[in-house]
C-alpha cells in the first residue's frame, strides 16, 4: 500500500515578492487553528533552500537568481523521484511556483518512459523564458523549462551567455530534454498573461478552461472533457497555485493576486476530477504568502481546505 509523503520546499527566490517561504508554516498554523492533526499524520522532509541569495546582486536580470533556483529545483527533483521510487505519493508544499520544474523533473526521473500530463490551476500561464520575461522572475518560467520551449519567435530580451548556459542547465534538470508536451497541459483559471505567453498557448492549442467557461458550460461537462484530453497520458501531476482563487472573495495572500478566480469548492472539484482517474502521482500547492494577506491567515486557511480535501480523495482513490 502506498503512503503519502509531504515534501516541504520553503524556497521563494523565484518570485518577485518575498514571503511565500512562510506559506507552508502558515498552512500548518491554519491546520492547528482548525484543530486538525493533518501534519502529524504523514512522513515529511524539508528541501534545503537558498533564500539568503535574495540579498545577492542580481547578475542574470532576465532570470533572477537562476543558479540558486537550479540548485533548489535539483534537490526537489531528487526528493520527488526518490519518493515515487519508494512507491509513495508525494504531496509537495512549495513557496513560489518555480518549484514546479523540480517536481516535474522528479516525476520524469522516476517515470522516464511514461507520458506525463499536467493540470495547471493558476491565474498565470508560467510559460515565459528568459528571452521573453518582462520581470525576470523564474516563477513565471517553470512550464517553459519543462516544455523545452524558449519561444524565440517572441524574443524581447538580449540574454547574456551565462544566463543562456544556466537556462539550458535548468531545462535539463533530472532527465535531459523535453519533459512534457504542449498538448498534455491543461490550464484552469489562467486570466493574467502577456503576449509572448498568449502566442505559445495559441500556437500549440493549449486548452485553458477559464472560470467563466466552466461556470457557463457546467463543471461536469468541462471536467469530463478535460479528463478525456489527457487520455493519452499514463500519469498526471496537479499543480495548484492559490492565485487561481478569487483574491477579492478569499484574500490577497499571494504574490500576484488576480480578481475573478475560482472559489474553494470549485478548485477542489477540479482537482478531485483528476485524482479520481487514479492516474495522478503527485499534487503540489504553491504561492501562499501570509505577509501579503489582507484578511489574517485566510489564504493559508483556503489552501489547507483544498489540501485536506484533496488528500482525503488521494487516500480513497490512490492509496487503497
Amino acid at each position: 500500500m502506498k503512503e503519502i509523503k509531504l515534501i516541504k520546499n520553503r524556497s521563494d527566490i523565484g518570485a518577485g515578492t518575498r514571503g511565500s517561504d512562510l506559506g507552508i508554516d502558515a498552512i500548518e498554523i491554519a491546520a492547528i487553528n482548525s484543530k486538525d492533526d493533518y501534519f502529524n499524520l504523514y512522513k515529511y522532509e524539508n528541501v534545503e533552500t537558498e533564500n539568503e541569495t535574495i540579498y545577492d546582486k542580481v547578475n542574470n536580470s532576465f532570470a533572477k537568481r537562476i543558479g540558486s533556483v537550479i540548485n533548489v529545483c535539483t534537490r526537489l527533483s531528487s526528493s520527488v523521484a526518490k519518493s515515487l521510487e519508494r512507491n509513495e505519493y508525494p504531496i509537495v508544499l512549495s513557496g513560489d511556483h518555480s518549484s514546479a520544474l523540480g517536481t516535474i523533473s522528479g516525476i520524469k526521473t522516476a517515470n522516464p518512459t511514461k507520458t506525463l500530463g499536467v493540470v495547471w490551476i493558476d491565474a498565470h500561464a508560467d510559460v515565459h523564458s528568459p528571452y521573453t520575461s518582462p520581470s525576470g522572475n523564474i516563477h513565471g518560467m517553470p512550464l517553459a523549462a519543462a516544455l523545452f520551449d524558449d519561444n524565440l519567435d517572441c524574443k524581447t530580451n538580449e540574454v547574456s551567455e551565462e544566463t543562456a548556459r544556466l537556462w539550458s542547465k535548468m531545462k535539463n534538470i533530472g532527465v535531459d530534454g523535453q519533459k512534457i508536451k504542449h498538448e498534455h497541459i491543461i490550464y484552469f483559471g489562467v486570466r493574467d498573461t502577456e503576449e509572448p505567453e498568449e502566442k505559445v498557448i495559441e500556437k500549440n492549442k493549449i486548452k485553458n478552461y477559464t472560470v467563466e467557461e466552466i461556470r457557463y458550460r457546467g463543471y461536469e461537462k468541462c471536467l469530463k472533457e478535460a479528463v478525456q484530453r489527457l487520455e493519452d497520458c499514463d500519469i498526471i501531476y496537479i499543480s495548484f497555485d492559490v492565485d487561481s482563487l478569487d483574491c477579492d472573495l478569499i484574500s490577497k495572500g499571494t504574490g500576484t493576486p488576480v480578481s475573478r478566480g475560482f472559489d474553494i469548492n470549485e478548485a477542489i472539484c477540479i482537482i478531485q476530477a483528476f485524482v479520481k482517474t487514479k492516474k495522478t502521482v503527485c499534487f503540489e500547492v504553491v504561492e501562499v504568502n501570509p505577509t501579503l494577506d489582507n484578511k489574517g491567515n485566510r489564504m493559508a486557511e483556503a489552501a489547507f481546505e483544498v489540501l485536506k480535501a484533496t488528500t482525503d480523495t488521494i487516500v480513497e482513490k490512490m492509496i487503497h
